[in-house]
């Protein structure tokens, strides 16, 4: 009898986690096309309605019990099949994940090859105020909770630690950690204040899309933040994917560019140091730096790599 208990109490446990609640979550967020329109305008800009979709694990011997939380944020070319793969290893763990769609809520598709349809500004007030709706769902750690993104989404990962942005749009409510997978290191900041939680980055040493040299020169400026990170041998952008190496011929290829931005969150065209305040700015700012046509694909050692690395990133920062 005792053997039939044991085993009977190991079954019910692991089904403990076997399905999950999935919710539609829509809340209000904002559509500046600038850092320095956050910093500066942020109570004037013009509302959208942005949704998500949340997956909490189904406890059968807990129903009421509260878990961590990770919001991803996708890239460019929107969601992906490794981005779900990482969001189902999240929930296997035991975590509830928060799927942000900022693309689907505004009818983009993708940026690829404008990257101004919607900007890094705007999934990062769409990620805070989405953090700021879920703080309040009632099972929900509302101090466990962490984003994590791919390329653009990775920008957004990691740019939403910077503090005069954050403390523009939210100043109690924090992320406990941010993990940006390939984002845009291209950025030189006047005001290197950033968040002192958990910031890592993981990166391809071959990208050509958002190369891994200014990610190094970025958190070796960031010294007294507590961020980190990790370049994988022979891999390009995209290396946690499936497939073979391709040619993207749209994509901007930003291997030459690194855009000084001040303390307001102007953004400066190199040489001419003109804000980048609109699309037409910005086009006129890419064409001193940016080129066509980007290598993205996986690799099988980093695609390994990275999934264990988030695993126990996560794991650190969100179950202690």
């Amino acid at each position: 009898m005792k053997r039939i208990f044991i085993i009977t109490l190991i079954f019910l446990t692991s089904q403990s986690y076997s399905q999950y609640n999935s919710e539609k979550i829509s809340f209000k967020s904002y559509n500046p096309y600038t850092f320095n329109d956050v910093i500066s305008n942020y109570p004037n800009l013009k509302s959208q309605e942005v949704f998500g979709n949340l997956v909490i694990p189904k406890d059968s011997l807990n129903p009421n019990k509260k878990y961590p939380l990770v919001i991803g944020v996708a890239g460019s070319l929107g969601w992906a099949e490794h981005h779900y793969e990482y969001l189902k290893m999240y929930q296997d763990l035991g975590y509830a994940t928060f799927e942000l769609n900022s693309f689907k809520s505004r009818n983009i598709t993708s940026t690829v090859g404008t990257q101004n349809e919607i900007t890094m500004a705007t999934m990062i007030v769409d990620a805070y105020k989405a953090l700021e709706k879920l703080s309040n769902h009632p099972q929900i750690i509302k101090e466990k909770v962490s984003i994590t993104g791919w390329s653009l989404g990775g920008a957004v990962a990691l740019y939403s630690a910077w503090l005069p942005l954050k403390n523009s749009i939210n100043k109690s409510l924090n992320f406990a950690s941010h993990l940006a997978f390939y984002p845009p290191c291209f950025f030189d900041f006047e005001d290197l204040n950033f968040s002192k939680v958990p910031i890592h980055i993981l990166i391809g040493e071959l990208d050509d899309w958002t190369p891994s040299q200014p990610c190094n020169n970025l958190v070796n400026k960031l010294a007294m933040s507590n961020i980190n990170v990790t370049v994988y041998k022979d891999s390009h952008h995209g290396f946690d994917r499936k497939g073979e190496l391709e040619i993207n011929e749209n994509g901007y290829s930003f291997k030459d560019c690194m855009f000084d931005v001040n303390k307001d969150g102007d953004i400066l065209m190199n040489y001419l140091n003109i804000p980048m305040t609109n699309p037409f700015l910005q086009k006129i700012g890419f064409l001193f730096c940016v080129e066509r046509g980007v290598t993205i694909g996986g690799n099988k050692a980093a695609r390994k790599k990275s999934f264990k690395f988030a695993e126990d990133f996560m794991k650190k920062t969100l179950s202690r």
